[in-house]
């Protein structure tokens, strides 16, 4: 069911989020199991003088806030509303923020919202001119409630995230890559898997124009033939690598021939650190190994270190989304700052999927 599925994603993120809270951005692995044990199973307080400090376990980093922002701009309107949601953090997030890393809520500010605060408070810029560089996830992260809200309909998926992770992040390739990962989400949210046959399906809403993505290829990669025109450029991104990321990763944790053991150690396969581009082949591979056993996926995605929290949240909604709210187990709600009211809203945002 479509609402349980939407629900999932938007619960499986917001649980990788407070997981990473307590052992987040450790990239000295054998300090994070010295503070933290041998295995994260659950909700941990983060130590002091380390990031998050301060706060307590379960609670929400500056990611889920904002994700949750968006949210309930989604839920009072109906439908998502890109002047709504920047309203919400001219008013209610950029007063709490100094420009700095160690403020505001969730104890810890983000690069992309601190370039955005710098536009719109110091330069008094509109929000079509605050866009930074940032090469991170945040974006993605965010966008998983669009990706929910238009799981039926791919191109409006594409639309609003590419439009959305704009207000903050102006690399095109981390749009397209941000973009993709939301495409991806929407499509197990529909009811699809993640395996090596769901980017075929992808490459094909490309070629149908669906998907705003510039391709040169025929169908599965094949070559265009002698003389073959291709379509017009303007508006699509570069190519649709991006969409293949996940193909690839599918394929590497089920060919037996490739062992990542433990799997958390993915993390060191693709990288610690925070770019979307080290980010998603691990969050890939995970939701591909563990598709259908939540817990696993998401705490093999804590455990592997450095930018765990948003390994985690993005692993989180891919698996939640293939197994649906209810097989996330219920320890995670529970010990969840808010976690019964978030699991509420999570599926009136389901109820409103059902409907598109």
């Amino acid at each position: 069911m479509i609402q349980q599925r939407a629900a999932g994603a938007i619960m499986g993120s917001l649980i990788g989020d407070a997981l990473g809270l307590g052992c987040h951005w450790y990239y000295d692995l054998d300090e994070m199991r010295r503070d933290c044990g041998a295995w994260i199973d659950g909700y941990l307080a983060p130590r002091p003088g380390r990031y998050h400090g301060g706060m307590a376990a379960g609670e929400p980093s500056q990611s889920a806030i904002l994700l949750r922002m968006l949210l309930h701009s989604v839920l009072a309107h109906g439908e998502y509303s890109e002047a709504d949601f920047t309203r919400r953090l001219d008013e209610d997030l950029f007063p709490q923020l100094d420009g700095t890393p160690f403020c505001g809520p969730g104890g810890y500010t983000n690069q992309s919202i601190r370039e955005a605060w710098r536009c719109r408070v110091r330069e008094g810029k509109s929000w079509q001119d605050c866009s930074g560089h940032a090469d991170t996830t945040e974006g993605a992260e965010r966008a998983i409630v669009l990706a929910a809200l238009h799981a039926r309909r791919p191109r409006r998926v594409a639309e609003a995230v590419s439009g959305h992770v704009a207000l903050t992040q102006g690399d095109e390739a981390i749009i397209a890559m941000s973009t993709a990962y939301n495409i991806v989400l929407s499509q197990l949210i529909a009811g699809q898997r993640l395996g090596p046959d769901l980017v075929p399906a992808l490459l094909g809403l490309v070629h149908d124009g669906e998907l705003p993505f510039h391709a040169v290829t025929r169908q599965n990669l094949q070559p265009p033939g002698p003389g073959e025109g291709e379509a017009p450029r303007a508006g699509t991104f570069a190519s649709p690598d991006a969409l293949l990321l996940p193909h690839y990763a599918a394929i590497a944790a089920r060919d037996p021939g490739i062992r990542i053991e433990p799997a958390w150690k993915a993390a060191l396969v693709y990288g610690l650190p925070c770019a979307i581009y080290q980010q998603l082949p691990a969050a890939y591979y995970l939701a591909s190994r563990f598709a259908d056993d939540y817990e696993s996926a998401v705490l093999h995605a804590i455990n592997g270190g450095g930018q765990n929290m948003s390994r985690a949240m993005l692993t989180g909604a891919l698996v939640g989304a293939q197994v649906g709210l209810d097989a996330i187990p219920r320890r995670f709600i529970d010990g969840l700052m808010d976690g019964e009211r978030l699991r509420e809203e999570a599926l009136a945002l389901g109820a409103l999927a059902g409907r598109e």
